[in-house]
C-alpha cells in the first residue's frame, strides 16, 4: 500500500478510496504505518481517517485524525512483529481508554501513555481518533527510563508537574517539524527524553562508563573504610575527602547501592570485634580495650553495638566460646 510523500512526510487517507472499502484500506495502512492491529468501528457509513508521518532522528512522528474506533493488538499480531517500539500516545480534543500490562487507564485530553508493542494492548477512542503517536525505539526509551516495563500502560497527567511540560512539548511534535527543525534533532529528542523520565519521576539509567566508574568508586570507599576503622570519629568528610570526591558524591554512591556509610562503618568495626572476641590470643585486652581497638572509645556504645551486632555482651560473647 504506497503512501503519497510531500517533502518527507508520508501521508496514508481513506478519502482516496470508496467508503465500502474504507475500513479495510485503514487497517492496512495502520499496519503499514505503525505494526499489525486490528480496528473495528461502530460507524457504518461516513468512516474517515487519515495520518501523516515524519521522521525525528531515530524517532517516528505520527498524527492521526480521523473517526472514532477500537484499536486491539493480539498475541498472533505481536508474534508475527518483525521490529518492535514503544509509543507515546496522546489526545488533546475528548476522553479515551486504554489497556496494558493489568492497567486500565481513562485518558483525558492532554494525558499521555507509554504502550509497549512487544505485549497485547487495546484502546478505544469513542468520539474520535485524532491522536498523537510517537514511535519510540526500546533502546532510547531504556536510555532514559528506569525500568520502562514497569510502567507501559500507566496514564501520565498531562495537565499537571512534569507531565504536564512532557504533554505541552510532546504536542508540539509534528511530521512537518520533523522536516522543517527548529533546532538540531538531537537537541529536539533529548529534550523528549529527559521530560519523559521526569513525566515518569525516573532516574535516568546510568551509562555503562558511568557504571563503571560507580563501582570503582564504591571499591574505594569500602576500602578506605577497611584501613581507617579503628580511627574514633572516622567521619563521611574525612573519607570523602581522601578519595577527592565531594561527601555528596560519596553518599549518592553508597545510596544507589542501598549502603550507608555508618552502616558500612560498622559492620567493619564489629567484624573486626567479633574477631578478637572469638580468639583466645586477644583474651588479655579488656572488653573496653577492645572497643579501643576498633574505633569505638565510649564502652557503653561498645556494648550497645554488640548487642545489636552479636545479640549479647561483648563479655558474654567473649564466655560462650
Amino acid at each position: 500500500m504506497a503512501a503519497r510523500t510531500t517533502a518527507g512526510i508520508e501521508t496514508w487517507s481513506t478519502g482516496s478510496v470508496e467508503p465500502e472499502r474504507r475500513l479495510d484500506y485503514w487497517i492496512g495502512a495502520v499496519c503499514e504505518c505503525f505494526l499489525e492491529m486490528d480496528i473495528t468501528t461502530q460507524i457504518r457509513s461516513g468512516f474517515d481517517c487519515s495520518v501523516q508521518r515524519g521522521q525525528l532522528d531515530t524517532i517516528g512522528i505520527n498524527r492521526v485524525q480521523g473517526s472514532a474506533q477500537h484499536v486491539y493488538r493480539r498475541k498472533a499480531s505481536v508474534a508475527r512483529s518483525a521490529a518492535n517500539y514503544y509509543y507515546l500516545l496522546c489526545k488533546t480534543d475528548n476522553d479515551w481508554t486504554v489497556m496494558q500490562n493489568g492497567h486500565a487507564s481513562r485518558m483525558r485530553p492532554m494525558d499521555l501513555v507509554l504502550l509497549d508493542s512487544r505485549r497485547c494492548y487495546e484502546f478505544n477512542f469513542a468520539v474520535t481518533a485524532d491522536t498523537l503517536s510517537l514511535e519510540l525505539p526500546i533502546a532510547w526509551v531504556e536510555s532514559w527510563i528506569t525500568d520502562p516495563e514497569r510502567r507501559i500502560g500507566q496514564r501520565i497527567d498531562g495537565r499537571a508537574g512534569w507531565g504536564a511540560a512532557l504533554s505541552a512539548f510532546a504536542c508540539q511534535l509534528t511530521p512537518q517539524l520533523a522536516t522543517d527543525r527548529p533546532l538540531p534533532a538531537r537537541v529536539l529528542t533529548d529534550q523528549l527524553g529527559a521530560l519523559l523520565a521526569l513525566g515518569f519521576d525516573s532516574e535516568i539509567p546510568a551509562t555503562p562508563a558511568e557504571q563503571r566508574d560507580a563501582a570503582r568508586l564504591l571499591d574505594q570507599i569500602g576500602c578506605a573504610i577497611r584501613l581507617r576503622y579503628a580511627e574514633p570519629g572516622l567521619t563521611a568528610v574525612a573519607v570523602a575527602e581522601e578519595l577527592c570526591v565531594s561527601e555528596r558524591t560519596l553518599h549518592r554512591c553508597l545510596n544507589k547501592a542501598g549502603l550507608t556509610f555508618s552502616g558500612l562503618l560498622n559492620d567493619c568495626r564489629m567484624a573486626a570485634a567479633r574477631r578478637m572476641l572469638s580468639e583466645p590470643r586477644f583474651d588479655r585486652i579488656s572488653v573496653g580495650g577492645i572497643g579501643l581497638r576498633v574505633g569505638l572509645s565510649d564502652p557503653s556504645h561498645f556494648i550497645r553495638q554488640c548487642r545489636r551486632y552479636l545479640g549479647m555482651t561483648p563479655g558474654a560473647f567473649r564466655r560462650q566460646r
